[in-house]
């Protein structure tokens, strides 16, 4: 670095022979650090341009399936494998287990709701699909694989709806006691649909 007590020309010298020595590494530094800047500007609006894109085509989407239109699962199917690593697969998958159910593909509909058991990176949104498989599950007659699938069911915002679940699987192995059990800790948890829970508890506990 330049001395400051160096005189006016000594000082003009000394930082010639700095630039010398340094310069090309000034330099290098320069245009790296800039390259990082215009680089970093370039990723980030590459990013805002996909997310526009993505949740252009899952809007789409979203009115093809309301619509229940013929479109829904291949646009599903390519929101999945063009954006898979973002929410929007996800959203896309549980869609598309919807339209696959709704067609009778009751397998397919399995698929979906375990691919975003595996992929989603949030627990409600796992949580949800955890729900719904096991309510295929149980619909479907097998109340034992049901009720294994949501004994892994981690304790959070969802205990509420995985209590009622337990209910209607203890009620479908006929075991009214759990089955009203089950139900009181959903109102307790204040499960989503507490009306419909209260119901099923009212009706059990008239029985009794």
């Amino acid at each position: 670095m330049v001395d400051v007590n160096l005189s006016e020309d000594e000082q003009v010298e000394a930082l010639k022979n700095w630039w010398k020595e340094n310069g090309k590494s000034v330099v290098a530094g320069i245009v790296i650090g800039l390259g990082g800047v215009f680089g970093w500007q370039y990723w980030n609006q590459h990013q805002q341009q996909v997310a526009e894109q993505a949740s252009q085509q899952f809007e789409r989407l979203t009115e093809s399936v309301a619509a229940g239109s013929a479109t829904a699962v291949t646009q599903a199917e390519a929101v999945i494998a063009q954006y898979e690593q973002s929410p929007y697969a996800v959203f896309a998958a549980l869609n598309l287990a919807k339209v696959k159910f709704q067609q009778g593909d009751v397998e397919g509909a399995k698929e979906q709701l375990q691919w975003v058991m595996a992929k989603a990176d949030d627990q409600s949104l796992q949580q949800i699909a955890r729900l719904r498989l096991a309510r295929l599950l149980l619909d479907q007659g097998d109340a034992d694989q049901a009720s294994s699938l949501i004994a892994q069911a981690p304790s959070d915002n969802f205990k509420g709806d995985i209590a009622e679940l337990r209910g209607d699987i203890a009620l479908k192995k006929g075991d009214r006691a759990a089955a009203r059990q089950a139900y009181k800790e959903a109102l307790e948890y204040q499960v989503s649909n507490s009306a419909l829970v209260q119901m099923k508890f009212d009706d059990l506990a008239a029985a009794e």
